[in-house]
């Protein structure tokens, strides 16, 4: 009950634009990854967080003293509650470039891994899409590598 009032206040939205305030002050160059989780049946897993619109594949920053390859696993293991012990192999490299940022963002896949109980109060729901019934709210970043792996788009090395 308490998770349902927080995920429903705007007190994540909040937080999570102090934080990246704060990010910002303290590394003005970051480095995040996110992750193309498949199941058996060729469905591309998703997230919608409780602080932002849309949605997006499951990641998140890279921390200190840990590799791309461990950040997407542990990011993808919190906020999808799938578990993986490696990535499939790495999509891309990307470049997230706006005023107040400058952000890379690695892009990997996974298809071999085991359910994991989750608990993200930043999380609002997980779930998987067959690659052509997206849902409409998807993101932009989200909509443009789907459209890149199904080679309806070129990729530019932007996210």
């Amino acid at each position: 009950m308490l998770a349902r009032l927080f995920k429903a206040s705007p007190l994540p939205r909040l937080g999570f634009h102090l934080s990246q305030a704060l990010m910002r002050l303290r590394r003005p160059v970051t480095l995040g990854v996110r992750t193309v989780v498949y199941d058996g049946s060729g469905r591309i897993c998703m997230i919608r967080h409780t602080y932002r619109p849309g949605w997006h594949f499951p990641g998140g920053g890279v921390k200190r003293w840990e590799t791309m390859e461990q950040a997407a696993l542990r990011e993808t293991r919190e906020e999808a509650g799938v578990a993986a012990e490696h990535v499939a192999h790495m999509i891309g490299l990307y470049a997230n470039f706006r005023p107040e940022r400058s952000d890379h963002v690695v892009l990997y896949e996974i298809r071999e891994w085991q359910p994991v109980p989750m608990h993200s109060l930043e999380i609002a729901e997980v779930a998987f899409f067959a690659p052509e019934a997206m849902p409409a709210d998807i993101s932009g970043p989200t909509r443009r590598r789907l459209d890149e792996m199904a080679g309806r788009r070129q990729a530019d090395g932007l996210w």
